[in-house]
């Protein structure tokens, strides 16, 4: 599975988005704490795009066989989902490059064997690199859901540019961000689907005065409404999946915000009230019902929120015509 965006000729299968997907939401619905999404998807589809054939077939190779762990750091503190090269600058002194800068939050970039960092090039706009993780001074900690991140500090670091060195890759850069919020929607998929299962299984099983909790209409309208949000969700992410098989660029960022922001409100509503009807027992970090909103929320900052997602929407409104209103 770890080679499945990937080219035979890079060691992958050659799989598909909606195989891709597939494995995303697999993984979302039980909690695997694998950094699949942020190593292979992220980090491994920045190589694929960018990256010459040796860098290629070096990195994705050992990365599909399972060698190596990748990251993605192209997250500036404080930085609000762009990506423009924000806090990291790129220096050459003829063939060799020198990376300064912080990036933070960077997933599982303590655990990472390569990171692929974005910096602002000298001649302007934005480049890739990698840089050995030894190289770089690495703080880890520990996210609230349980997972791990960490804060790369960079002073003149040696790197080696992915690709063709000092080559503008921003648009390159966005669509991989966009593709990567897709299958984090899919992920997150994942997610909702097991927590709607677990509480209509819980409203079912647990009984008060006597009866289950389902005999309660007020509970299971509530189970309904949860249910709802997970399909108007569910939708979404299957079209979106399906865009970046065959999209443009334009397309895929359109389809990211939009099942972005479908994602980011269904997930609140599924966690909140999941808690909500499990009781007490859902607020322990032992019960998966709490942690799997955690996730949700962490998901959520990590790859765009919803307020983020309806602005890219807003701006893209002057793109179609306008129409006369009726009398």
């Amino acid at each position: 599975m770890l080679g499945l965006p990937f080219t035979e000729d890079d060691g992958g299968v050659e799989a598909g988005p909606v195989e891709i997907g597939l494995v995303c939401r697999e993984l979302g619905r039980v909690l695997a704490p694998e950094p699949f999404l942020a190593s292979v998807v992220h980090a491994g589809g920045l190589v694929a795009v960018a990256g010459s054939s040796e860098q290629r077939a070096d990195l994705l190779g050992r990365l599909a066989a399972g060698e190596i762990v990748l990251a993605a750091a192209d997250t500036s503190p404080g930085g609000r989902w762009s990506s423009a090269a924000e806090g990291v600058t790129a220096a050459s002194d003829g063939d060799a490059w020198t990376l300064t800068g912080v990036r933070d939050p960077v997933p599982n970039g303590a655990r990472a064997d390569h990171i692929v960092v974005s910096a602002s090039l000298p001649s302007g706009g934005t480049g890739l690199f990698v840089v050995d993780g030894a190289d770089a001074t690495r703080t880890d900690y520990a996210v609230f859901d349980g997972s791990r991140a960490a804060r790369v500090e960079l002073a003149e670091t040696p790197a080696v540019p992915l690709g063709e060195p000092g080559l503008d890759l921003s648009s390159t850069i966005a669509t991989i961000s966009d593709i990567t919020r897709i299958m984090g929607a899919n992920r997150a998929l994942g997610v909702m689907q097991a927590r709607v299962a677990a509480t209509n299984n819980y409203l079912m099983s647990r009984k008060q005065f006597g009866v289950t909790l389902n005999t309660f209409r007020a509970l299971t309208f509530r189970a309904a409404d949860m249910y709802v949000s997970l399909e108007l969700a569910h939708s979404p992410v299957d079209w979106a999946t399906m865009v970046v098989a065959s999209g443009s660029r334009a397309d895929i960022a359109d389809a990211a915000d939009r099942v972005g922001l479908q994602i980011a409100r269904a997930g609140k509503h599924i966690g909140q009230d999941a808690i909500q009807l499990h009781g007490g027992i859902a607020m322990t970090a032992e019960y998966s019902v709490g942690v799997g909103t955690a996730h949700l929320a962490v998901l959520e900052q990590w790859l765009g929120g919803a307020q983020h997602h309806l602005t890219g929407l807003a701006a893209r409104v002057a793109d179609h015509g306008e129409i006369d209103a009726l009398a």
